[in-house]
């Protein structure tokens, strides 16, 4: 079963980075203050990334990766995504 790691844009511009095996249930959470305490009250919320990668081990070792970039490196992620 394939997982995602994903980006959401706050309402406040500010960037967060998860991940799932349910992109749209787990953004569903987030906009009903379900979701990470980081989103809570940062509405609206947009996806703006998703990467499907094999495994929960490899959504995880990914997550990592992309919250250690600079926010300009997030955003040409974004951007090319």
């Amino acid at each position: 079963m394939p997982w995602y790691v994903y980006i959401l844009r706050c309402g406040d511009g500010t960037l967060y980075t998860g991940i799932t095996d349910d992109v749209p249930r787990r953004l569903a959470a987030h906009r009903a203050g379900k979701g990470a305490k980081y989103t809570r009250g940062r509405g609206p919320l947009e996806l703006v990334y998703a990467e499907q990668v094999p495994d929960k081990s490899a959504a995880l070792r990914r997550e990592i990766e992309i919250k250690r970039l600079r926010r300009a490196e997030k955003e040409k992620l974004i951007e090319r995504a």
